[in-house]
């Protein structure tokens, strides 16, 4: 898309770094408030880590390709921008396979209250699990229902915080000392930890009982969205709703141009100039305020600031084409159920530990933990009609503890020998190998495609492949974190990406919260 003179005016109200979901949260806001917006976006498409391609030659499946389940968008910004955008439940939460005594089984945590207490038992033998896990949900979900209204609030200071959550055992248990004393002091059974576990550690590097809380912070926003912790299918793929943003952004007369890359910011503190390149030509923009909707480390690049802390991903993602879902050794349940929900795979809380320690030791997990679901049992939408009749189906692996700096010295043969582990630990619950279920593209090649956290870094610019472009911040500030938590050292200057306060993980809330910060100046 061109540009008209330079742009279509001398001076914006707001200019935009990054056509994200963010950005353009930020953007639809800030234009249905009146006020002229350019976004400005690097790639030849909106939408940064939350959209849909079709990555396998020749077939028509158009999968969730970096990002993929929904739960912290807020419902109040589907509603406000009139998004034409859905989500849908999924009837299995989650499925665990195990081998015991050498009889395979599994945890199935849905399909009702009776069917997952009946499993539990079957599992563990007694109760006393599911009434722990029972209270132990109940306690996050009470946190839930008060913390997630004030995301899109103006930042709470800690105290104001711990007086809307209004319990001191669960504020101690999430805020205070690592989520590992909770989840031994409460559960047995080494699988049940895990799985509580997980949300603790999907795409954090940390240990149960790390100090520094990562973990915590990171179990926090997993277990908060929507008020219930739900996680939801995205109805035609996340690029539907980056999609649906676009369109509402535009429709309320922002501006949105892409192939063209921000490289300086400067600023008086009352208006900015925004530098650019697209292909051999460079320029300038001026705007009375900026948002960065990039990384804390690309908005220090492009201000001349000093850089922030250093970031890294921990994470392997993958995605899959099947003909058909593998059959499971677990004869006692469906693969459409177990695979509709979360797959856990070595992620017991004995493997998760191990796993940390062997990646900290600088050496791929022998047994690498990840999980699984399937896209296309909830939302057939995104595959082809021919795709569709003849049973084909999606699988999206997100893998845990694989720092970026286990593929720094050869990131492909790393790849290679992680993504094989990975699968082996898959195919060991597998009544057949996965690899004779894989659809082939039009070459011939089957359809499956691994990312690392350092291609990541390479196709989005995430700061060491981190996907929340680093270490998550509890949801309260002080007066350092300015008042809706997105300030910078800059007076108009905001950043309204995943590192901002309160973000992380496809919310869109860092996009409402810097345009509310805009209008309330």
């Amino acid at each position: 898309m061109g540009l008209r003179r330079a742009f279509d005016r001398e001076l914006y109200d707001v200019v935009i770094v990054g056509g994200g979901h963010n950005g353009l949260v930020a953007a639809a806001y800030l234009a249905r408030a009146g006020k002229s917006v350019l976004v400005l976006e690097r790639l030849g498409r909106t939408g940064g880590a939350a959209v849909s391609t079709r990555p396998f030659a020749g077939v028509d499946a158009r999968l969730s390709r970096y990002s993929y389940l929904v739960s912290l968008l807020p419902k109040k910004i589907v509603d406000d921008l009139a998004l034409d955008f859905a989500v849908r439940k999924r009837t299995v939460s989650s499925y665990t396979p195990t081998l015991r005594e050498g009889r395979p089984g599994g945890l199935l945590v849905g399909g009702g209250r009776e069917r997952t207490a009946a499993s539990f038992r079957q599992l563990t033998g007694s109760d006393a699990e599911f009434t722990a896990w029972q209270s132990f949900y109940d306690t996050t979900r009470q946190v839930a229902e008060r913390v997630f209204p004030t995301l899109t609030e103006p930042l709470p200071s800690a105290a104001a915080l711990r007086a809307r959550v209004s319990d001191d055992a669960a504020w101690r248990m999430l805020f205070e000392e690592p989520i590992g004393v909770a989840v031994e002091e409460r559960f047995s059974d080494d699988l049940v930890r895990g799985v509580v576990l997980t949300d603790a550690l999907i795409g954090t590097f940390a240990d149960a009982h790390d100090p520094s809380l990562a973990q915590n912070r990171c179990f926090l926003y997993h277990v908060i969205g929507q008020g219930t912790g739900d996680w939801d299918v995205p109805v035609g793929g996340m690029g539907a709703l980056t999609d649906a943003l676009a369109g509402a952004a535009r429709s309320a007369g922002a501006e949105i141009v892409t192939g063209h890359e921000v490289t300086a910011i400067r600023t008086d503190g009352t208006e900015a100039e925004v530098g650019y390149v697209t292909g051999d030509t460079s320029g300038t923009v001026a705007a009375r305020h900026v948002l960065v909707n990039a990384s804390p480390r690309a908005l220090a690049d492009l201000t001349g600031s000093a850089p922030p802390e250093p970031a890294e991903g921990a994470q392997l993602k993958v995605n899959m084409l099947l003909t058909r879902l593998p059959r499971l050794r677990d004869t006692a349940v469906d693969p459409r159920e177990a695979f509709a929900g979360t797959f856990h795979i070595a992620e017991g809380y004995g493997q998760l530990a191990t796993a940390y320690a062997e990646a900290a030791r600088g050496e791929l997990p022998g047994a690498p933990p990840s999980e699984i679901y399937c896209h296309s049992l909830t939302d057939p939408s995104i595959l082809g009609p021919d795709l569709a009749r003849r049973g084909y189906q999606t699988l999206t692996l997100f893998g845990l503890h694989t720092p970026a700096r286990l593929f720094a010295g050869d990131n492909d043969k790393a790849r290679e020998l992680l993504l094989s582990a990975t699968l082996a630990q898959l195919d060991a619950h597998l009544d057949e190998p996965l690899a004779d279920c894989l659809a082939r593209d039009a070459d011939g090649r089957p359809c499956i495609e691994a990312k690392t956290p350092l291609d990541l870094e390479r196709d989005l610019r995430l700061p060491g492949g981190h996907i929340f472009h680093g270490a998550l911040a509890f949801p309260y500030g002080d007066e350092s974190t300015g008042r809706w938590g997105v300030e910078t050292s800059h007076p108009n200057v905001l950043l309204c990406g995943a590192g901002a306060v309160r973000g992380g993980g496809v919310s869109g809330i860092p996009g409402h919260n810097a345009a509310m910060a805009v209008l309330g100046r």
